[in-house]
Formats: structure tokens, C-alpha cells, sequence
């Protein structure tokens, strides 16, 4: 558990390496009633078409990451940002400060006993201090290129670029506070999340007490 998390809210961070099955496991929270902030869905409100965010992308990578229709074309600013670590680091500069600032109003929202964050660069970003606890999904590197061909339509060398580029697989397990291999059955994952479930809602209920003031 980190020591800096905001103590209002009891925020559970969901991350891990690209097609590792952070979408499986938000789904799996949801189901169980638990509030999911999605920071690629926040990325995707906030770099709209016709966004500031938006211009100012444009004018950092040029016309080419945008779609005829002025949208941001993804796929291309993602090649552009894996093969060029530099153009990766700028993007963050502009895009991340804007979606956690958007992920913190959104938690503070809810009602809940605790939200879960989807956020795949959690490491990279050095945005540990947000959440309470971080929880790692993770499959075999063998698993991840898999996923990607089949779901992206990458290349196995353009995969393995992707998976070069992320935050070391030994560092992000080893940070984890909980770790959920997703490359199981649906049913075993099932039941991982309820036994995580119980203890999130035990953790918050024992936050909510240490910061609630006495009568």
C-alpha cells in the first residue's frame, strides 16, 4: 500500500502491460457494482476532435496523427511514440496531467466505498501516491504477442517493439500490491476479483474509520 494515496477516497490502481487483461478484470469490478475510472476513456473525452488538447497534440506530431474528419488517428500516434521514446515522453507531459486531474474529480464523484483506475503507464508515470493500492494483471510475454496479433493486427516484430518500449514485466509484478494472472479461466478470475473485492471493501472501511473525526 502506498504511503501518499489521497485519504479521501480509497482508489485501487489497475494496471499492467498492454493486452494483459486490465479490461477483463475492470469489467469484473463493475459487474460487482464497484465505480471504474477508465483513463483511456478519459484520454479518448479529452483529445476528442476539435479539443485543445487535441490542437495542441497536432502541433507537437504534426497533421499526420489526425483522421480526414480531424480525430485523432491512435494508431498512428502510438507508432510514432513507441519508436521514438523522447516523442513518448512529450506526449505524456501534454496528455497526463489533464486525465488524472479528470480520474480525481471522477473518484471523488462517487459514493462507493472504493473506485478502481484503470491506468496502463501507473509506473511510468510515477502516479503510485494516487491510490491506496496497486493492483498488476499479468500474462506470459508469449501470451502478450498472442493477444496482439490477433487483437491488433500487429506484426510479431512490431509487437515485440510495443512490449520493449513498456515498463519492465520483473518490476511492475514486484511492485504490486495484489497480482492477478489472467491467462486462466473465466471462473478462476471470477473468483480472484470477489476475494479482492472483500478485501478492498475491508481496507476502505478501515480507511473511512482512521479519517473519519471524533464526536
Amino acid at each position: 500500500m502506498t504511503d501518499n494515496a489521497d485519504a479521501t477516497k480509497f482508489k485501487v490502481g489497475l494496471t499492467g502491460g498492454i493486452a494483459c487483461g486490465k479490461s477483463t478484470l475492470a469489467e469484473l469490478f463493475a459487474g460487482l457494482g464497484v465505480p471504474v475510472i477508465d483513463t483511456d476513456l478519459i484520454s479518448r473525452e479529452l483529445t476528442a476532435a476539435g479539443s485543445s488538447l487535441l490542437d495542441a497534440i497536432a502541433a507537437r506530431f504534426g497533421a499526420e496523427i489526425l483522421l480526414k474528419d480531424g480525430s485523432l488517428n491512435r494508431r498512428r500516434l502510438r507508432e510514432v511514440i513507441f519508436a521514438d521514446p523522447k516523442a513518448r515522453k512529450s506526449l505524456n507531459a501534454l496528455l497526463h496531467p489533464a486525465i488524472f486531474r479528470r480520474m480525481q474529480q471522477l473518484c471523488m464523484a462517487q459514493s462507493a466505498p472504493y473506485c478502481i483506475c484503470a491506468v496502463p503507464l501507473l509506473f511510468e508515470l510515477h502516479r503510485e501516491r494516487h491510490f491506496a493500492r496497486i493492483l498488476v494483471c499479468d500474462v506470459p510475454y508469449k501470451t502478450q504477442i498472442e493477444r496482439l496479433r490477433r487483437r491488433d493486427g500487429e506484426t510479431p516484430r512490431q509487437a515485440r517493439s510495443i512490449l520493449a518500449a513498456q515498463y519492465p514485466r520483473r518490476l511492475r509484478r514486484k511492485r504490486a500490491d495484489d497480482l492477478v494472472e489472467t491467462d486462466c479461466p473465466l471462473e478462476e478470475l471470477q473468483i480472484r476479483v470477489a476475494a479482492l473485492h472483500r478485501l478492498y471493501l475491508d481496507l476502505a472501511a478501515k480507511q473511512a474509520g482512521e479519517f473519519t473525526p471524533a464526536p
